[in-house]
C-alpha cells in the first residue's frame, strides 16, 4: 500500500524542537547546581502555572494520579467515604479514590459532551457522599456550576480532574479553580507535558496546599518529624525546567488546536457517519483531543493506520467494565452512554503543529474509509 504521509496521534517531537534550546540550557544550569530536588526552577513553575489560572497555590508533584490523591486526602476524603465520578475517564480517577480508601460511585455522562451529568451525580448523593470530581474531558471544563449546588446540598466537596485542560475557560473560569482542589497531569502528552511523569494539584484554600506538601513530603514539614503517613510525591527539577519552557507557550500552543480543531469540523461537516465533537456554551475548549464518534469504529481505525494515521480511542472500557473494577458489580448496560461512547469514539492526530495539510488528508481517509 502507497502510504503518502505518516501523521502521529501527537507529535513531541516538533514540540520539543521548538523548546529545545531553552531546555538544554535549563538541564545545564540544574546539574552544575545539583540542585534536583526542590531546585528554584519548582517554585518558578509551581507561581507561573497558579498565576496562570487563577489560583492562589500550585503543589508540584510526582505525577497526575498521585496530585488526585494527594487532593482528595487534602480535601477531606477517608476511607468508607463515597466518591462520585463519570464511567467515561482514565482509571487513574477511580484509582485515586481506591488509593485514599474510598468507594467510586460512578454515573453516566451526557450524550452531547461525554462530560459528567449533574443529573446522575444527583441521583447518585448518599448520606457517605464525601467528594464528586467531575473530570475536565479531552479539553472542556465540566459544568461545575450546576454540580455545585449538589454538593453544597449534601456537604460533599468538589475535586476537579482537569488532567486534560490546562487553560481551558468556562465561563472566564479557569479549569483547576472551581473546586477545593483540583488535579493535573503533565504527561508527555497533554497540552502542557513534561519530559516524563510530572503532575500538579492547585487550589485556593491555604490549608488544602499546606496538606498537600505535608502528604507528599512523608507527611513531615521539618525534616524527620513525621506528623501523618504521606509519601513521596514532588515534582523533580528538571521536569520543572521542561514545565517552564513549556508553560510560556502554552497560550499560543492552545490557540493553534483550537484553530486545527475548527478546521477538522470544516473538513468533516456533512461526512455521512461522522458526529463532531461539540462546544459547550461558555466554554473555551484547549483541545488535549479531537474526538469523533464514527459507526464500525475499530474498522474505520484500522483503515486509517493502514494509510500511516496515528488514532486513538480515549477510552475503549468504560471504568465499570475493567477487570480491575469489576468488583463494583455493574453488568453491561449500567452507564449507557459511556458504553455507546466507548465503542464509536475515535481520536484524531491534534497537536499544535499539525499543518492543514495533515488534516486534509486526515479527513479524507476519514470520509474514504467511511464509504468503503
Amino acid at each position: 500500500m502507497n502510504v503518502l504521509q505518516r501523521i502521529p496521534l501527537v507529535d513531541l517531537a516538533a514540540q520539543q524542537a521548538e523548546v529545545n534550546e531553552e531546555i538544554t540550557a535549563g538541564i545545564k544550569e540544574v546539574f552544575e547546581s545539583t540542585s534536583f530536588i526542590g531546585g528554584r526552577q519548582v517554585g518558578q513553575f509551581e507561581e507561573a502555572y497558579a498565576r496562570m489560572i487563577g489560583a492562589r497555590h500550585c503543589v508540584g508533584v510526582a505525577n497526575g494520579t498521585d496530585a488526585l490523591e494527594l487532593a482528595l486526602r487534602a480535601s477531606g476524603v477517608t476511607p468508607g467515604g463515597e466518591v462520585i465520578l463519570p464511567a467515561n475517564t482514565f482509571i487513574a480517577t477511580a484509582e485515586a479514590v481506591c488509593r485514599v480508601g474510598a468507594h467510586p460511585v460512578l454515573v453516566d455522562v451526557d450524550p452531547t459532551y461525554l462530560l459528567i451529568d449533574p443529573q446522575r451525580i444527583a441521583e447518585a448523593v448518599t448520606d457517605a457522599t464525601q467528594a464528586i470530581i467531575p473530570v475536565h474531558l479531552f479539553g472542556q471544563v465540566a459544568p461545575v456550576e450546576a454540580i455545585q449546588p449538589v454538593a453544597d446540598a449534601s456537604g460533599a466537596v468538589i475535586v476537579e480532574d482537569a488532567a486534560q485542560a490546562q487553560g481551558a475557560t468556562r465561563h472566564g473560569r479557569y479549569a483547576g479553580t472551581w473546586g477545593a482542589a483540583a488535579a493535573t497531569s503533565f504527561y508527555p502528552g497533554k497540552n502542557l507535558g513534561a519530559a516524563g511523569d510530572a503532575g500538579a494539584v492547585t487550589t485556593n484554600s491555604d490549608a488544602i496546599a499546606a496538606q498537600v506538601r505535608l502528604l507528599g513530603a512523608h507527611g513531615s514539614s521539618i525534616k524527620y518529624q513525621h506528623d501523618v503517613i504521606g509519601m513521596n510525591s514532588r515534582l523533580d527539577t528538571i521536569q520543572a525546567v521542561v514545565l517552564n519552557a513549556k508553560l510560556a507557550r502554552l497560550a499560543e500552543w492552545n490557540e493553534r488546536r483550537r484553530v486545527a480543531a475548527q478546521y477538522y469540523s470544516e473538513l468533516l461537516n456533512g461526512v455521512a457517519g461522522v458526529t463532531l465533537p461539540a462546544t459547550a456554551d461558555g466554554n473555551v475548549d484547549v483541545w488535549h483531543l479531537y474526538v469523533i464518534r464514527v459507526t464500525e469504529r475499530d474498522r474505520v481505525m484500522q483503515a486509517l493506520s493502514d494509510v500511516g494515521i496515528g488514532v486513538g480511542v480515549h477510552y475503549p472500557v468504560p471504568v465499570h467494565r475493567t477487570p480491575a473494577f469489576a468488583h463494583l458489580g455493574h453488568a453491561t448496560g449500567a452507564f449507557p452512554v459511556a458504553e455507546s461512547a466507548a465503542s464509536t469514539m475515535l481520536s484524531l492526530p491534534l497537536y499544535p503543529h499539525i499543518t492543514p495539510e495533515q488534516q486534509r488528508y486526515v479527513a479524507h481517509h476519514v470520509e474514504n474509509a467511511l464509504q468503503s
